[in-house]
């Protein structure tokens, strides 16, 4: 398959040659395995065609569409619709490795091809770790493994999965099917949007060090691609070199403010307190005219929640086109009663400059300064000049990535206001309370309290 028919392919449009015309002129052998050894009682009829004469020519088989009775897509559906069930993708060049897998793996599909030969099968049997096992016994052969998206016409969806199994066996560039990395990034973006209905966000707990009780909730955006996982930083990556952040914000920020809404509906119903959320943007789209703060508060407002409940994050993997503007906007935010933060201060192009310049309410300090701080002297100092530098410029400082004890001490010593982290509570659909990791001394006085107020005269310790 070549590139052109690769991009004609991704693109929805049928392919001209290839795989396409391989089955389409009934050149690809399907077969379906096992093994003849361990024969299947449900394997369907595959057995060659009949020869006529000694030129060994095909005779006619009604069973294979050739170009003249169909187009190439019919032909791929009649090959490939078989079943609804989840399913996995293998393509390899390394046929020993192919046979191994047929041999072992019992209810897959083989289609041959002259770039290398295609495996599908039931995801449940043709797993990771039962491919992985296979491979190191076969000498680790380059191999690509994906999940087939159900959610993608008949027509293109084992087309689509066998151009990403191409390039996750990373042998694209040998068979002429290597991409440039924006029309991947541009790809996995459209794949991205086409998929609006199962994406979901996630909500984090940060936390007030020195007492233990929330101070808000980070929401952070699930990316749900079946057949090609992505974190949310990889989409945002593709979206800021394909120069797509707004879009990819817009749609972000009406998804996450829409859920958190309906979650401080119900929470009202029941009479809770409102909480506080912060929500991530990129630098392009704060200085976008969509994005004015005025947008911004009539996006909040529009879902029943309040500006001064929120703060914009503004994220570090884009550098800043205009710094006047983006200080401008920032004032604009906190007049309207947002809070600001910059995150990942520290990391990417979120410098100490840049953090001075637009004075934020609140400082987010990357995990990778702040994980292991317990066992880092070097770490210790940069969060203690992060302190002293948030005190000079009126800011409170959010430590994220907390995942130890010994690192949430060392955090407090330094007088950290906020932390985030799996250690006080991971990610989850709806808004939990943070796990109570309140300092000692704290809970001694806590229970004392109770313990005076019932009247009681007993010597409460901590637990």
């Amino acid at each position: 398959m070549n590139r052109r028919e690769v991009h004609r392919v991704a693109a929805g449009l049928p392919a001209e040659g290839g795989l396409a015309a391989e089955v389409a002129q009934g050149h690809a052998r399907m077969t379906h395995h096992p093994a003849p050894r361990r024969p299947h009682p449900t394997a369907p009829d595959l057995t060659p065609p009949p020869r006529n004469g000694t030129n060994g020519r095909h005779t006619p088989d009604p069973r294979v569409p050739t170009a003249a009775t169909t187009t190439s897509e019919d032909a791929i559906v009649r090959i490939f619709s078989r079943r609804v069930d989840p399913e996995r993708l293998l393509w390899s060049r390394d046929i020993r490795f192919i046979n191994r897998i047929a041999m072992i793996i019992d209810g897959v599909r083989l289609l041959e091809l002259d770039s290398g030969t295609v495996v599908i099968g039931p995801a449940h049997i043709l797993t990771e770790k039962a491919v992985a096992d296979i491979a190191a016994d076969a000498r680790h052969p380059e191999y690509g493994l994906v999940m087939v998206d159900p959610s993608r016409s008949e027509s293109e969806r084992y087309l689509l999965a066998m151009s990403a199994a191409v390039q996750v066996s990373g042998l694209a560039d040998r068979i002429g099917m290597s991409q440039t990395s924006q029309v991947v990034q541009t790809k996995m973006l459209d794949y991205f949007f086409s998929l609006r209905a199962l994406h979901s966000v996630a909500f984090q707990p940060i936390v007030d060090l020195a007492t233990g009780e929330l101070h808000e909730y980070e929401c952070m955006f699930r990316p749900q691609m079946p057949q090609l996982p992505q974190s949310i930083a990889s989409v945002v990556a593709a979206a800021i070199d394909t120069e797509r952040s707004v879009e990819l914000d817009m749609f972000i920020v009406h998804t996450i403010l829409d859920q958190a809404g309906r979650l401080e509906a119900v929470a009202r119903e029941n009479g809770k307190e409102p909480r506080r959320f912060a929500v991530n943007m990129t630098p392009a789209s704060l200085l976008d005219p969509g994005f004015g703060a005025q947008q911004i508060a009539e996006m909040v407002r529009a879902v029943g929640l309040a500006p001064s409940r929120i703060t914009i994050e503004c994220t570090e993997q884009q550098s800043v086109p205009d710094l006047e503007a983006l200080k401008r906007q920032v004032k604009a935010l906190r007049k309207l009663g947002f809070g600001f933060a910059v995150d990942d201060a520290g990391a990417g192009y979120a410098s100490f400059a840049l953090v001075a310049a637009l004075r934020p309410s609140i400082i987010k300090i990357d995990r990778e300064i702040t994980y292991g701080i317990s066992r880092d002297e070097a770490k210790y100092a940069l969060v203690e000049a992060f302190y002293l530098f948030s005190r000079r410029i009126d800011a409170k400082l959010v430590a994220e990535g907390i995942e130890t004890r010994a690192d949430l001490a060392k955090l407090r010593e330094l007088g950290v206001d906020y932390g985030q982290g799996y250690l006080l509570g991971k990610p989850k659909p709806e808004p939990m309370k943070p796990r109570n990791l309140t300092p000692a001394k704290r809970r001694v006085a806590r229970v004392a309290k109770v313990t005076s107020a019932a009247g009681t005269t007993s010597t409460a310790r901590p637990r």
